[in-house]
Parts: structure tokens; C-alpha cells; sequence
């Protein structure tokens, strides 16, 4: 067995949106990263606030870490990010994959984005596939695998895969594929890649459901999913999954906050600038009738 060094891993769980934000740290060094962070918002009222982020920070504080990067597994379409709320109090980075570019120059026009930047200049960093990086003695590997979306990464930091929204709990299966640049085929690549590292592995979930009502649940292994996943359990081949998820994908509505969460996140998660009555305001495309 390889000697990787573990990161330490602490899960947050936002009951408003199913997510979980982690904060994965060296226990030789404190230095850590967050990751998928949510900025608390209310659709009725428009309200925002920071309950979830500071939850993380009180950890952060408590265990006397050093936060080195706020990391995006995708641009999230169920819930805001907590990034730049984040990025004040710990003057940090924030770091998505390169392909958040594809997802941007979809829904520019989408919400009719006019002083959207050609360039993701809001992240601090973009990552490419295989890219590499260090938290104190953790490795960690940066594993392109959209399909859910264009831009979806999976952080391996040591024994730890962060795969954001690609694959779920064994009993909850996997990420749905019908939205803009998505891809059931592409998904099943991603997750086989998943799949190939070795069954010890430690596997992070972006959501949980809680099917059937059971207890909230967000760490699994390589070995696990492989066993027991409800979409690829026993080596369930390619055109069999296209087809279940197409299929099912067909009879999900759109998530509650996808309106607001993709036109901010898209820009690392930066509300829109103040009008000139100081007041924000958030865009509600409407169809034609």
C-alpha cells in the first residue's frame, strides 16, 4: 500500500441545500484547504448571510489551521458560494477548474451578462487537468471529470477524493447530466476514472439526500461504490448508465436556487455591484408568452 499521508477531514453539513463544505488539513503542518463553501441565502427575501461560513471558520480558528485555497469543485447550481465571503477572512485564494470558461460563455448570454469578463478573472487561479499542488505534506492531484458539468473537478489530497457533485452516496448513485454541457456519457468516463484509483481511497460527496430518511452520510470508498452504487455497481456498463441516466434525468425539475447560484458563482461566487440606489439585484430570465 502506498504511503500517502492523510489529510485530516471535517465535514459541514448545510441542511438548506443538502451540501457539504469540507475542510481538509495536514496533521504534520495545520495548513488545510476549503472546499464547496455556501453563502446562506434566502430566494423569498433576498436575504444572504453567513451561518454556514462561519461554522467553517470557527473550525478553521479552533484547530488553528492555515487556510492556503478556497477551492470550487464546479460552478454550483443549488446554492451560493461562500468563497469571497471567505476570502476576506482569511485572505486567501479562490480556485475552480479552466473549463468554468465553457460554463461562463453559456450562460453569459443566458442572463445577459454584458459586463461579464471574456476571462474568469475573479479566481485567483484555474486548474488544469493533472495539475498538482502541496497542503503541508499532503499531495494532491487535480482529476478533471465533468459530465454533471463542463468545468466538474475531483481533488485527490493524500487518501481523499473531493468529487463535488459527479458521484453520490452508494445509495443515491449519481450526478444528474441535463444541464448545459452536460453529458451522461461523459459522466460514466469521469466516474471510471474515479473508479480505477485504488478501493482504500476515501471518497468526499458534494450533497447528500438522505434516501429513504436514514442519517445524514458523506464519506464512502473507492471500494464501496464499486460494491454497492445503486448506477455502477458490478462493472454496469456505458450504455446501459447513458440510458438509465437520460431517462431519469428527464423527470428532475431544476434545482430551487439554480437562477441565482449560476449567475453568481460563475463569477467565484461576486454578487452583482450595487445600483445606484445601493440596492443588488439578481436577474430572472422569463419566457416569452
Amino acid at each position: 500500500m502506498e504511503n500517502l499521508t492523510k489529510p485530516i477531514v471535517e465535514g459541514f453539513f448545510d441542511a438548506r441545500t443538502s451540501t457539504i463544505t469540507y475542510v481538509a488539513s495536514c496533521p504534520d503542518t495545520k495548513k488545510a484547504v476549503i472546499i464547496d463553501s455556501v453563502l446562506d441565502f434566502d430566494g423569498p427575501s433576498g436575504r444572504t448571510f453567513t451561518e454556514s461560513a462561519d461554522r467553517v471558520l470557527e473550525y478553521v480558528a479552533d484547530k488553528s489551521l492555515e487556510v492556503l485555497w478556497l477551492l470550487e469543485t464546479h460552478a454550483h447550481a443549488d446554492h451560493l458560494s461562500g468563497a469571497p465571503y471567505l476570502r476576506r477572512k482569511l485572505d486567501v485564494g479562490i480556485a475552480i477548474g479552466a473549463h468554468i470558461k465553457d460554463v461562463r460563455d453559456v450562460f453569459k448570454p443566458v442572463f445577459n451578462l454584458k459586463d461579464l469578463s471574456e476571462e474568469p478573472n475573479e479566481f485567483e487561479h484555474l486548474w488544469q487537468d493533472g495539475d498538482t499542488f502541496e497542503v503541508g505534506s499532503l499531495h494532491c492531484e487535480v482529476l478533471h471529470t465533468p459530465g454533471h458539468t463542463p468545468a466538474c473537478l475531483t481533488y485527490r489530497i493524500g487518501d481523499a477524493l473531493f468529487v463535488g457533485d459527479t458521484i453520490f452516496m452508494p445509495d443515491f448513485g449519481s450526478a444528474r447530466c441535463d444541464f448545459p454541457g452536460g453529458s451522461a456519457r461523459t459522466l460514466y468516463k469521469s466516474v471510471q476514472r474515479i473508479l480505477s484509483m485504488p478501493d482504500h481511497y476515501r471518497i468526499f460527496v458534494g450533497h447528500d439526500y438522505q434516501p429513504g430518511g436514514r442519517e445524514i452520510a458523506f464519506e464512502t470508498t473507492v471500494g464501496d461504490e464499486k460494491a454497492r452504487s445503486i448506477h455502477f455497481k458490478d462493472g454496469r456498463d456505458e450504455e446501459s448508465f447513458v440510458s438509465m441516466r437520460e431517462e431519469r434525468d428527464k423527470t428532475l425539475g431544476m434545482p430551487n436556487l439554480i437562477l441565482p447560484s449560476i449567475q453568481v458563482n460563475i463569477r467565484a461566487g461576486r454578487l452583482p455591484e450595487p445600483e445606484e440606489n445601493g440596492v443588488r439585484y439578481l436577474k430572472l430570465p422569463l419566457d416569452q408568452f
